[in-house]
């Protein structure tokens, strides 16, 4: 079973209130950046927690809760290099990601669910003490996708909070925190 990929550019968040999950990315302040984290990644251990029916999509073109946590695995441990860069380097083009293709190439679906719990816990800790440790003077420190969207450190904290309470709501049906 494959996915559509999802070719949306979800910058907009950034400005506006996200209809479907209902999270609003620039009223969050980047003090709350490293419990964002925690509590997102708290919320996709639990559900990692129901073992092998994590592997069951609610559709066919629906990623199952195991392929989700995979996904925001590597979601974790993309930013935290991508706030490493933004940090050590000036104004970085980030590196592509397909996040479809590495689902597949990784076989998301397969994995184990207690292995992913694991990883998922440490990237998300490792990210939300990278964020926990941005020096006052370095949130507008900026960077670029290929596509030429631009962010500061603020503005990918934002950007990924709403990713992944999104994600949360993707599998429970209830936003993170």
């Amino acid at each position: 079973m494959t996915i559509t990929p999802d070719t949306k550019d979800w910058t907009w968040v950034l400005h506006e209130r996200c209809p479907q999950c209902g999270f609003e990315a620039s009223a969050v302040a980047p003090d709350r950046f490293p419990d964002g984290v925690r509590t997102a990644a708290a919320a996709f251990a639990q559900v990692l927690e129901r073992g092998e029916e994590t592997r069951r999509r609610p559709g066919p073109e629906v990623w199952s809760p195991l392929e989700y946590a995979c996904h925001v695995r590597d979601v974790f441990r993309r930013f935290d290099a991508r706030l490493r860069l933004m940090l050590t380097t000036d104004d970085p083009t980030f590196e592509n990601w397909d996040q479809d293709a590495t689902a597949e190439q990784d076989a998301y679906g397969t994995q184990d669910p207690q292995r992913v719990r694991a990883e998922l816990l440490e990237a998300a800790e490792r990210l939300a003490q990278g964020f926990a440790s941005v020096p006052a003077g370095s949130w507008g420190r900026t960077a670029r996708r290929s596509d030429g969207a631009s962010f500061t450190v603020v503005t990918l904290g934002q950007y990924l909070l709403h990713d992944l309470v999104h994600h949360v709501w993707d599998v429970t049906g209830e936003p993170a925190g």
